[in-house]
């Protein structure tokens, strides 16, 4: 099968919320050697924007966009375990996230929309799960050096959490370094404001568009 074929049913597969056959074309595309990264920026990503642009404009239901972002899951996972062991890299040309659920939360879904849709937004995001110590994200803020941190917490008694890892950043002199996006069921727009994070979403569209507008303001600084 031709490349263009391979990516244009990795599209489809996404845009569809076709888990299956999102594996099946992933798994295909190693098999035939197909280009990794061009099948993950015109297949994968291209087709979950799609989705995002959908959801965004009440065209599709959060429902389908589970769907999409689980089939988007399944294959970018079968491509990134394959670049890890080539040692290839995915060139993005949007900015980087580091995103999780905070310590004592293992609510996924709200968390995994909005790396999907950051992954369609051009983002490199670095996904670092549920139940985050906050050693871990300050770790990651080392690591990885991202424009934004992301700390999701659908419970209320998880919320605090948030604040933690924000203290936990000023001590170690690295508040300065990111911005910070605060999200989830138990989250405010007061609470953000309370515990000193950049900003707030009510949900994964919204996460985008405001993740978009922190990194504009970032490269704004940085031209100034």
């Amino acid at each position: 099968m031709q490349t263009s074929d391979l990516i244009n049913n990795l599209e489809h597969s996404i845009i569809e919320g076709d888990v299956d056959n999102a594996e099946k074309w992933a798994l295909q595309a190693l098999d035939e050697k197909a280009d990794i990264p061009q099948a993950i920026n015109n297949g994968l990503i291209k087709g979950i924007k799609q989705v995002g642009d959908a959801f965004g404009n009440g065209e599709i239901f959060l429902p389908d966009l589970i769907l999409s972002s689980e089939a988007m899951k399944i294959a970018s996972d079968i491509f990134e375990n394959e670049l890890r062991k080539t040692g290839q890299n995915i060139q993005t040309s949007g900015g980087k996230i580091v995103i999780g659920t905070v310590k004592g939360d293992i609510h996924d879904i709200g968390k995994t929309l909005v790396s999907t849709l950051f992954k369609g937004a051009g983002f490199t995001v670095i996904d670092l799960g549920v139940d985050v110590p906050t050693d871990d994200f300050i770790a990651a803020v080392r690591r990885h050096q991202p424009h934004i941190l992301g700390l999701s917490s659908l419970l209320t008694t998880s919320a605090i959490e948030q604040k933690n890892v924000i203290d936990a950043l000023d001590h170690a002199g690295l508040r300065s370094q990111v911005k910070i996006m605060v999200g989830g069921g138990a989250i405010t727009e007061q609470w953000s404001q309370e515990i000193g994070a950049d900003a707030y979403s009510g949900d994964a569209r919204e996460a985008v568009d405001c993740g978009c507008r922190l990194l504009d303001s970032l490269q704004g600084e940085y031209h100034a």
